[in-house]
């Protein structure tokens, strides 16, 4: 009896040892079945997405290299292909300075697309190459420039030191000849009108356009009757050793001071913030950001400063007291008459070319700068009729040292 039970047990034990062994070989050879199946699958997946037929044109993107070559890429973005720095269908590659110091004024931005641009910091201070600071030297003209003589006289010799910009009128089609300092520097401008905020949108573009060049330090805004009064060393030394900006802003109590101010610009814009001053400034880089920046004060301005209100002569100096503290001298560097009255200033013509007249606005005032008193209180000046260039040009070699 005994010997029955263990013979039972022995043929149970024997029966569970096979399956367990069939259960294993089963497992094994799924195991082996899938990786098989995984391999062919993923074989022809790659075939197939990789084929012809499904992106036919991925045959036609060139392949990418480290730095972007620089023509435009065929892409349908909503802003304008000159945003775009990179592209991919020119195999030459493009250099830093070519993102950082554009060659070519020319593009096809609006304003709003410019002024985004402009508007970029960059988050590391150091610059990655050898940084010389420029003064760039705007014009808003309406075309000519009578004296580009002596401006060609005054910038001779100082190449890399300077860039020049001009805004003129869009109808305006002359070119300086390639010699000229002014060739190809024509931004692309809209209508000006006198008195109106489109004057304030020509500064702001020239400041746009000049802010892409990471080299340009300093930005000063000068007239096609602007003439400078120091040579072009003294100017540069004075302007970017500057701890402060030049734009003239002041309190003034008058009916065409506080009586401009329009109820409406409350809140934004207070009669405690209200200022007057020069449409001709100069600011350093920080400040001019800051103005083709501004989302909060300009349109304020060019909805309610209309004539009788001058955009130009509020929107810079009531600016400077909201987001220039302590970044301001709160005076222009541009002399100019206001003494006979009226709604523009004194025009000098040939008689009045002097250079007793010129030494008395080159060292006839007193002023601070860094802290300290400065007998250089000016160094452009304002309002000269063209034919006071003959003069000008025979007078500037010894008063103002320029390198003929």
């Amino acid at each position: 009896m005994k010997q029955g039970k263990l013979t039972v047990v022995v043929k149970e034990l024997s029966s569970g040892h096979f399956h367990v062994k069939t259960l294993i070989i089963f497992s094994l050879s799924m195991l082996v079945f899938i990786f098989v199946l995984g391999m062919l699958i993923n074989d022809r997946t790659r075939k197939f997405l990789t084929s012809d037929d499904l992106f036919p044109q991925l045959k036609t993107f060139p392949s990418l290299s480290p730095w972007p070559p620089s023509t435009h890429c065929q892409c349908n973005f909503s802003l304008s292909s000159h945003l775009l720095p990179l592209s991919f269908s020119n195999p030459r590659g493009l250099l830093l300075k070519d993102y950082t110091a554009p060659k070519e004024l020319w593009h096809s931005m609006s304003d709003e697309e410019l002024f985004w641009q402009a508007s970029m910091v960059p988050h590391i201070v150091e610059y990655p190459y050898n940084r010389t600071p420029k003064v760039a030297f705007m014009f808003l003209t309406k075309g000519r420039l009578p004296f580009a003589p002596l401006w060609e006289s005054f910038f001779k010799g100082h190449d890399g030191f300077y860039s020049v910009y001009l805004h003129a009128a869009p109808d305006f089609k002359n070119e300086p000849p390639e010699s000229s300092v002014f060739h190809k520097r024509k931004i692309p401008s809209q209508a000006v009108e006198w008195g109106k905020p489109t004057m304030v949108d020509a500064e702001r573009r020239l400041l746009a356009n000049a802010l892409l060049d990471f080299s340009n330090e300093r930005f000063v805004l000068l007239s096609e009757s602007c003439i400078p009064l120091f040579n072009f060393t003294t100017v540069y030394s004075h302007l970017v050793n500057s701890n402060h900006s030049f734009v003239s802003s002041f309190d003034d109590p008058r009916n065409v001071g506080r009586g401009r101010y329009n109820k409406q610009m409350w809140p934004t814009v207070t009669l405690s913030d209200w200022r007057k001053g020069s449409q001709w400034f100069e600011v350093h880089r920080k400040l001019a950001i800051e103005i083709v920046s501004d989302p909060t004060y300009y349109p304020v301005f060019k909805d309610f400063c209309l004539p009788p209100c001058y955009t130009d002569e509020h929107y810079l100096a009531t600016l400077v007291t909201k987001v220039g503290l302590g970044m301001n001298s709160n005076r222009t560097i541009t002399w100019v008459d206001w003494s006979t009255g009226g709604p523009h200033p004194t025009t000098f013509v040939r008689k009045d070319v002097t250079e007793s007249f010129l030494n008395r606005l080159r060292h006839g005032f007193n002023c601070t700068y860094n802290g300290g008193m400065s007998s250089i209180c000016h160094l452009f000046a304002r309002k000269f009729h063209p034919s006071t260039l003959e003069p000008l040009l025979k007078i500037a070699p010894a008063l103002f040292g320029f390198n003929t």
